[in-house]
């Protein structure tokens, strides 16, 4: 079983930044993918970045040249450093792990920017 723990989030006015985490516990984080996902209250819940196992990122064009994903699989963490943020990027962020076969999520963590 694996868990998942995000941490990072809070409060920030707009143009501030946040650097979230996604800290994992097992043996399969280095041949897993990771996404940061985000839902808005009274929307759906969407994808703002991926890495994969090979290390290929991809982005939402919502948050591409402002957000960066990273991972550390030696600490079975991945980072999302988010920059210029605005007040649209309000959400709850979550982290999923995933491959054939298995896909965990993590709690979430709120992020607010004020505008």
């Amino acid at each position: 079983q694996v868990q998942l723990v995000e941490s990072g989030g809070g409060l920030v006015q707009a143009g501030g930044s946040l650097r979230l985490s996604c800290a994992a516990s097992g043996s399969i984080f280095s041949v897993s993918h990771v996404g940061w996902y985000r839902q808005a209250p009274g929307k759906q819940r969407e994808l703002v970045a991926k890495i994969r196992s090979s290390y290929t990122v991809n982005y939402a064009d919502s948050v591409k040249g402002r957000f960066t994903i990273s991972r550390d699989n030696a600490k079975r963490t991945v980072s999302l450093e988010m920059n210029n943020l605005k007040p649209e990027d309000t959400a709850v962020y979550y982290c999923n792990l995933y491959r054939t076969g298995y896909d965990y999520w993590g709690q979430g963590t709120q992020v607010t920017v004020s505008s």
